[in-house]
């Protein structure tokens, strides 16, 4: 059973001395989670009422089938953006079918990652690099920002999700500015930065959207425009089955995949860093991908909208200390009674305010110190990097994702495609053959033995660039050269295009008499030579574990070793 329930594990092995701790981190989480949960929905251009139900039965889920027991799981400013991005692209009319196309969207989110943890697909999202992470998580973080602008001011701005696009509407409603709106607003960033750096143990969200809402109700500021949350509907949502129809679907899965790949990205990769910090190693990646799944479900049947790990309230959760997911569940409480009794307080709350949460709270995610470290080491993955950020940028949140996919996924066929090649020399006073250009004098170079290493799979894509390496080094060694060694230790795989390729190359250095030997070769890839029949041309006994092996038995033909005997059995009996 705690294969299917992983809370059973965690119960089965709690402590009195964890509860404390659980306590405190689930109330400091809640306090935060309340605020912010309303700030995301505004981005998600939902009513901020359902960043609180994005926070009561999803976190509960997670709670019970959640792998990671650090990270405080609920609404999320990436998340929200992407929804908005996504649905900005459609022909929506009215609320109401709005936020009946996001509970279809969160119910699709859930069903791709259900069906990729019940698969064990997990290792899909290694196709989102850290630069392409990197380049739409900053772009996005300065989508946000822009997005809180209008609640800044105080004025009505179309919505976008491209920077360029938002920008210049922004522009023409500055004249529109409300100043009160915008005095609440700067108050409100300044006193949450100031905060965090010196009243680290204060709830100062909390203590931030309690002051706004006593200044504007103490002052009317209603009465001057100030712009509200307005009437918040009290009580805990209902159950409710999404709309679905198969143009929703065709419409909405793409941005269903996106959410799904990037929600995961962000839970594992929080979890994982958390478990660096603690030690304590408890993530399975399939397992997380249903936990995270069946959360999205829930939040679909629960007026929720998608939903994974935050990272600025998983900090707090770590920093505060929890042990174990029943912080998860203290949250919820909290989640409860501001839904049953606090609503009537947040129809005070000034817009501006959860503004200034979230434009606090995604600032992070803008991260130059990685792009240095890129421009300064890796100059092509910058350039993954700085286009995935420029799309976005320009495009829209899933344009840049997609893009840089693409571009890092190009960039990992063209490194394949031209893998490093070397010839070996045997190093001297040693047994060791390494790169005759790394070494200079300290290797021994041979006129009659072309020996070289290629550091990678051979498949389609590289083959014809080995072959001409290979002739190029050839015709350096002259006529002089009786033998080729392929040091076949990187080489972990050889695809059908390969063989026929490799093996009539084989046949065509014998023609012209020249030996070929395969040294070092691994399992599977010997079962391949054997099996795809190119050791016929190769010959078994030219098949070696080592490359002083197979020297050996080029310089003395009849004296094969021993071990490269043995594999050449080893193999021969096999297939």
């Amino acid at each position: 059973m705690k294969h299917y329930f992983p809370f059973l594990d965690w119960i089965a092995t709690y402590k009195k001395s964890y509860l404390i701790n659980d306590l405190i981190a689930g109330l400091t989480v809640g306090i935060v989670l309340v605020p912010q949960g309303m700030a995301y929905a505004m981005i998600a251009g939902l009513p901020p009422v359902y960043g609180l139900y994005a926070s009561l039965f999803p976190v509960l889920m997670y709670a019970l089938l959640g792998t990671s027991r650090k990270i405080a799981v609920g609404p999320v400013a990436m998340d929200s953006l992407l929804v908005a991005a996504g649905l900005s692209t459609l022909a929506i009319t009215g609320v109401e079918n709005y936020i009946a196309m996001v509970m279809v969207l969160a119910l699709m989110v859930g069903a791709i990652q259900f069906l990729l943890g019940i698969f064990k697909m997990g290792f899909l999202v290694n196709f989102l690099s850290k630069p392409v992470i990197s380049g739409f998580t900053s772009a996005a973080a300065i989508i946000i920002i822009c997005s809180q602008l209008k609640h800044l001011i105080g004025v009505e701005v179309p919505g976008s999700n491209s920077f360029v696009a938002l920008l210049p509407k922004l522009f023409t409603k500055l004249n529109e500015t409300n100043i009160y709106d915008l005095g609440i607003g700067l108050f409100g960033i300044i006193a949450i930065v100031v905060g965090k750096k010196w009243l680290k143990k204060w709830p100062i969200v909390l203590l931030i959207v309690v002051l706004g809402i006593a200044v504007v109700y103490f002052f009317e500021l209603s009465n001057f425009g100030v712009k509200l949350v307005g009437e918040v509907p009290s009580g805990i949502p209902s159950f409710n089955l999404p709309d679905i129809r198969l143009e929703s679907i065709s419409q909405l899965w793409p941005i269903a995949l996106a959410l799904a790949l990037v929600g995961y990205l962000e839970a594992i990769s929080i979890g994982k860093a958390l478990e660096e910090k603690s030690g304590e190693e408890t993530i399975h990646a399939n397992k997380e991908l249903i936990a995270l799944g069946s959360t999205n479900i829930v939040a679909s049947l629960f007026q929720g909208y998608p939903v994974t790990a935050s990272f600025s309230r998983s900090a707090i959760n770590y920093d505060s200390g929890a042990k174990t997911n029943l912080a998860g569940i203290v949250s919820v409480f909290l989640v409860v009674l501001a839904l049953l009794f606090l609503t009537p307080l947040f129809q005070y709350l000034p817009n501006a305010i959860l503004a200034s949460i979230v434009m606090v709270s995604v600032v992070g995610l803008i991260d130059l110190a990685y792009a240095k470290k890129l421009l300064k080491l890796r100059k092509d993955e910058f350039g993954v990097l700085v286009i995935t950020f420029l799309i976005t940028i320009v495009f829209g949140i899933t344009q840049g994702i997609l893009v840089g996919v693409l571009l890092a996924l190009l960039l990992l066929v063209y490194r394949t495609s031209k893998p490093h090649f070397a010839e070996l020399g045997i190093v001297k006073g040693s047994d060791y053959y390494k790169n005759v250009k790394r070494f200079g004098n300290d290797v021994v170079v041979r006129n009659d033995l072309l020996i070289v290493r290629f550091d990678s799979q051979l498949y389609f894509g590289n083959i014809m660039f080995f072959k001409k390496q290979l002739s190029n080094m050839i015709k350096q060694k002259g006529p002089g050269l009786k033998g080729i060694i392929l040091n076949a230790e990187a080489i972990n795989y050889i695809d059908a295009t390969a063989i026929d390729v490799l093996t009539k190359l084989i046949a065509e250095l014998h023609q012209n008499n020249l030996d070929f030997y395969i040294a070092g070769a691994t399992g599977p890839v010997r079962d391949i030579i054997f099996s795809s029949g190119m050791i016929n041309e190769l010959k078994k006994e030219y098949l070696f574990a080592k490359t002083i092996d197979a020297v050996a038995c080029f310089d003395n033909p009849d004296a094969v070793s021993i071990i490269g005997a043995r594999v050449a059995a080893e193999n021969s009996s096999k297939c």
